[in-house]
Parts: C-alpha cells; structure tokens; sequence
C-alpha cells in the first residue's frame, strides 16, 4: 500500500464520517446533557467502538458474524433497541424540559463513554462497512499490519470528527443551554436516534 493510496482512503473515511449518523446524534445529545465532559467521554466511546469492530475486521471476525444471519440478525435488533432506548429518554426529555434538575443529577461520566460505545458496537453497518471498505483498499499480498492500520484509522478519525462536533456544541453552549432550544434539539435528537434504530431494524 502507497501513501497516495491511505491518503485516498483517509479522504474517503473522512467524507463518509461527516455525514450525520446515530454516533453524531448520540454525541450531540450527550453534550447538551453532560456538558463538554459528556460529549468527549462520549465520543471516546464512539472511537472505542470503531477501534474493537476494526480489529474484527481486520482480524476476519466480522465476515464470520455477518455470513451468521442468528449473530447479525440479533446485533440488528440489539443495536436497533437501544438506539430507540436513548431515542426515547431523549424524547422524554425534550417533553419534560425540567433541565434544572438534570443538572443537579448529572450521571457519571462511565455512562456517557458507555452509551458512545454501545451504541457504537452494536450497529452492524459499521461491521459492513469494514467489510466493503477495506478490501478496496487492500491488496492479496497486503499484510496484516496494513489491515489494522486502515481499521485503526476509522477509529481515530471517528474520535476526531465526534469531538469536532463537541467542540462546536461548547462554543455556542450559551445559545443552546436555553430551555426552549434545548427542549428543540433534544426532540430532534431523539427522533434521529429513533428513526436510525427502526431503520436498522426495518432494512432487510
């Protein structure tokens, strides 16, 4: 592998990244619950993830889990269910608007990584596209090391992106610490995250 071919594919894995997915949805809701702390530890989380289902890849074991219909079928719904489950307590969130008291309460930073990389981990498209991505970037004479350093990539790019994103969210934190705003974007974040979980348990 040449360095024009990784530069090619960490263009690709940025501009597939930036597209708003179920990670951004997660992170931009656990910033404005958690503050700029819950955001990072979330987007670690995040980075986490990628980095465990790259090295799957990367080692072969996510062609086993996917060419297992049981395996993938129940990481679908796994993954399906709780995306819907932070969907809907974002949801509940955004109705009750009582965000004084969510921040007298505010959970511990081991949940915030721990949703990141749930969330994360039990989303079967990741482990797909590992799979269709990396052979396009891999030769027959392509080593091992090469595998986990493109799978590794994903995974620190994911974690940069998603703390973009944190920052962003903590520049304009003002603004969005608003109740009206927030009840807005915690009730776009949640329909986000309910719809990417019902259209992961819908695709066939």
């Amino acid at each position: 592998m040449t360095w024009g071919t990784y530069g090619t594919y960490v263009l690709f894995v940025v501009l597939v990244l930036i597209v708003p997915g179920p990670d951004t949805a997660l992170v931009l809701k656990n910033s404005l619950a958690g503050g700029k702390r819950g955001g990072v530890l979330t987007a670690l989380g995040i980075g986490s993830g990628n980095l465990v289902q790259g090295l799957a890849a990367a080692l072969g074991l996510s062609a086993v889990i996917v060419r297992s219909e049981p395996v993938f079928v129940t990481l679908k719904w796994a993954g399906a269910a709780y995306l819907g489950y932070l969907g809907v307590k974002a949801l509940i969130a955004a109705w009750r608007g009582n965000y004084s008291a969510l921040a007298q309460a505010k959970p511990r930073g081991g949940r915030r990584w721990r949703e990141g990389f749930l969330g994360n981990l039990t989303n079967p498209k990741v482990l797909v596209f590992y799979l269709s991505m990396l052979p396009q970037f891999l030769g027959p004479d392509s080593s091992i090391a090469e595998s986990l350093l493109l799978a590794a990539t994903v995974g620190v790019l994911a974690t940069l992106w998603q703390l973009v994103v944190v920052a962003g969210v903590h520049r304009i934190r003002g603004w969005l610490g608003r109740r009206r705003v927030r009840r807005v974007l915690d009730g776009a974040t949640g329909t986000a995250l309910v719809g990417f979980g019902a259209a992961l348990a819908l695709e066939g």
